[in-house]
């Protein structure tokens, strides 16, 4: 039996210093990428401007976004199941991260050291390995 597939939008954010921001939920401990689900009809890249605005205050326009890939883990949050996510980078060289709605936290982390934080599959295999040449 295939495990059931969570559709996301997800950013690698960077800041000036090369630091990726991370974000951890309420009532969870992995901390991920910023993102969420892709509402039906919605573009993926609308879904990701739409979460970072209401998780973390950051209103960035389409045109500061870079296409990566599409990648596939195992979720963090929801055993069983996988994770699709559409990944887009973007560079935040202004502005504040500010935890909102469903986000417990947020962090600037560096990628090729993130120390002890607990990270969700998708983060640690497949995305912060992008940001330090390691994939």
């Amino acid at each position: 039996m295939t495990a059931p597939v969570i559709h996301v939008a997800a950013a690698l954010v960077v800041d000036a210093a090369g630091r990726a921001l991370m974000v951890r939920k309420h009532d969870t401990t992995m901390f991920m990428q910023p993102g969420g689900k892709i509402e039906p009809g919605e573009h993926p890249l609308d879904a990701l401007r739409r979460e970072l605005d209401e998780e973390l205050g950051l209103c960035l326009p389409p045109a500061d976004f870079t296409w990566v890939g599409t990648f596939e883990e195992d979720a963090a949050n929801e055993p069983g199941h996988r994770v699709r996510a559409e990944v887009y980078s973007v560079t935040l060289l202004s502005g504040t991260p500010a935890a909102a709605a469903e986000i417990a936290e947020s962090r600037w982390v560096d990628p090729h050291d993130p120390g002890t934080l607990d990270l969700a599959p998708l983060s640690s295999r497949a995305l912060l390995p992008i940001l330090t040449g390691r994939r």
